[in-house]
């Protein structure tokens, strides 16, 4: 294992609540074992993109209820090609080469496991979303 990899493995949250067994199919334990921890590794980051993306839309997530952002998450994510793109690169970008190998195989459905894990961590967070920060303003 090269410094790279063995470094990216070594800054990983540990999730202890990830399940591992051997009926599991592939893209579920490369969903636990490694996408879980490196959306969470991304988590500060993810949340700023996001803060970003409000702004760069006229701030209209701010005028929302919060049923009505909820949505706007998910929209973002699922719908405007750029932005999905993007994060999906913000996680891709974290994987080993080994992982990387495993990943292509199968990217399409990992990719919805992703982008499902992203939302859920931006909508766990939602409450950070709340107000524009005073850098903002700036």
């Amino acid at each position: 294992m090269n410094t790279r990899d063995f470094d990216l493995k070594n800054i990983r949250p540990e999730i202890l609540t990830a399940t591992i067994n051997d009926s599991m199919s592939i893209d579920e334990r490369f969903q636990n074992l490694i996408l879980r921890p490196v959306v969470k590794l991304q988590s500060d980051l993810l949340i700023e993109v996001f803060r970003n993306y409000i702004v760069k839309h006229k701030s209209v997530f701010y005028n929302l209820t919060l049923d009505k952002r909820t949505d706007y998450i998910e929209n973002a994510i699922q719908k405007d090609m750029k932005f999905r793109n993007s994060l999906k690169g913000m996680i891709i970008g974290q994987f080993t080469s080994e992982e990387y190998l495993i990943y292509i195989k199968t990217s399409s459905a990992l990719n919805k496991r992703m982008m499902n894990i992203v939302k859920e961590r931006l909508l766990s967070n939602i409450q950070l979303f709340e107000t524009p920060t005073l850098l903002e303003a700036v």
